[in-house]
């Protein structure tokens, strides 16, 4: 395999839609998803109504990557080799000790095989790794802090009322039936929380399609959420950028295999059709689905027998991991935490910022210091290494986190924003990930800071 990966080499280009060609204000809107699910459970389950009270400073907490271990209560960053470098219960800090005590001196995460092989759901713990969800984790600490403070035993049993109040705001009926907080929000002023895509983004889309290439857009959102956010942000005439759009596609569950898989279903006004279709024969827009028959359709547009497919998307779970596992294709990861780390933002994004926000706008917290969810956090540290620290404090090392690794090993390449590339040339040859190459190598325009600095101090390869 070549070193080196271009856009220009691929056949059919895909995208996922959510923090990858929509960019949203994550202090807006993770503010908004917090209250989405804390309101819920305050109004619905009987929580203590002190969770919808939140300081700037609280937001230092919120670090995508976190597991929650729903059995004790713990919130666990965890390194590549599966070893515990921070957790929390609840909200509030183990020390190395108490890591120790509670995991034993080797720091060993009981369940890290069954996530490190198939990032599976299970009733045993949760892995917050996209902005869609990750408020949870901050509300997950606090209904733990909240349980203690009332004496009560923490369990499994208070998951059961997180999961019905992410149902409650992110079902498939709720943004038609206006329930919930979080869709009668975005709908009443989506300009709070999404960013339209810049003039370069939308002239990127369009030069890729006039080259010849077939443009998806697979997204887990329901077709009437999705038409929101691309009119806003790509502008009414979206559908003709894309040759296929896949809306409710449940991943990862759309890429899989044979007999788990869902069929296509055609959609009338936003409804789907209750009968499933045996096959896909033409492009369109399109519900649910899976990948077999998506990969057949796409052998027909392209009149190849094996088509090259690069897709675009921000979440390990639902993106990176099913679509070079099972799909074959070349990954391209959003990592909007390596603007939290050094790396610019693009000049078409600071500028599109600059319009949609003016600075008279920008809210009470903000002006407050509240930290962006994808900024390095003081609580948890850098999304990408951390210092791993043995009992007495003795001896540190430096250690790749697992979401680090994984990066690296099911993605193609890593970068900021689609803005970042967008204005390159289709053949630009962008380095690949390797295991034979330096961890830094693979990340566009340049490695985050703390990668820099570990490469610095000592000399490794990944994986």
């Amino acid at each position: 395999m070549s070193e080196y990966f271009s856009l220009s080499d691929s056949d059919v280009i895909g995208f996922d839609l959510d923090h990858t060609l929509c960019r949203y204000h994550l202090k807006e809107t993770s503010r908004l998803i917090y209250e989405s699910f804390a309101r819920y459970l305050v109004e619905h389950k009987g929580y203590d109504k002190d969770l919808l009270n939140l300081t700037p400073t609280t937001w230092d907490f919120c670090f995508k990557g976190l597991v929650v271990d729903l059995e004790d209560g713990n919130l666990v960053k965890l390194a590549e080799d599966g070893t515990v470098l921070r957790a929390t219960h609840g909200t509030h800090d183990l020390s190395t000790e108490e890591i120790i005590k509670h995991y034993g001196p080797k720091r060993e995460w009981k369940h890290f095989n069954s996530l490190n092989t198939s990032f599976t759901r299970s009733a045993k713990y949760y892995f917050y790794d996209n902005y869609f969800d990750l408020p949870g984790a901050l509300l997950c600490g606090r209904v733990v802090d909240m349980l203690h403070k009332r004496g009560n035993e923490v369990n499994s049993d208070f998951w059961k009322d997180m999961v019905a109040a992410i149902d409650h705001n992110y079902n498939t009926s709720a943004f038609k039936e206006d329930a919930g907080t979080y869709f009668p929000s975005v709908k009443r002023d989506p300009n709070r929380y999404l960013q339209p895509c810049s003039d370069s983004v939308k002239t990127w889309l369009r030069s890729m399609k006039s080259a010849g290439k077939v443009l998806l857009l697979i997204t887990s959102s329901h077709s009437d959420y999705c038409r929101l956010i691309c009119e806003h942000i790509l502008g009414k005439d979206f559908e003709d950028l894309f040759d296929v759009i896949i809306t409710n596609a449940l991943k990862p569950g759309f890429f899989s295999l044979v007999p788990q898989q869902r069929p296509f279903r055609t959609l009338v006004s936003d409804v789907e059709e209750s009968e499933g279709l045996p096959s896909l024969d033409k492009p369109g827009w399109y519900s649910q689905g899976n990948w077999p028959h998506l990969h057949e359709l796409l052998k027909t547009m392209t009149g190849k027998p094996e088509p090259k497919v690069v897709y675009f998307g921000d979440s390990m779970r639902s993106d990176m991991f099913p679509a070079s596992t099972f799909g074959k294709w070349e990954t391209v990861m959003i990592v909007e935490e390596m603007e939290g780390e050094g790396v610019p933002k693009s000049d078409a994004a600071m500028s599109n910022e600059a319009q949609v926000e003016p600075l008279e706008k920008k809210g009470k917290f903000e002006d407050q210091g509240m930290k962006a969810p994808s900024d390095a956090s003081n609580q948890w540290g850098s999304y990408f290494v951390d210092v791993h620290k043995s009992g007495g404090g003795d001896e540190e090392s430096q250690k790749l986190t697992w979401c680090c690794h994984c990066i690296h090993k099911y993605s193609t390449m890593a970068i900021p924003s689609v803005e970042h590339i967008a204005d390159l040339p289709l053949d630009y040859k962008f380095l690949r990930f390797s295991p034979d190459k330096p961890c830094t190598t693979g990340y566009y325009p340049r490695p985050p800071d703390s990668l820099l600095k570990r490469r610095g101090m000592c000399l490794h390869f990944c994986l």
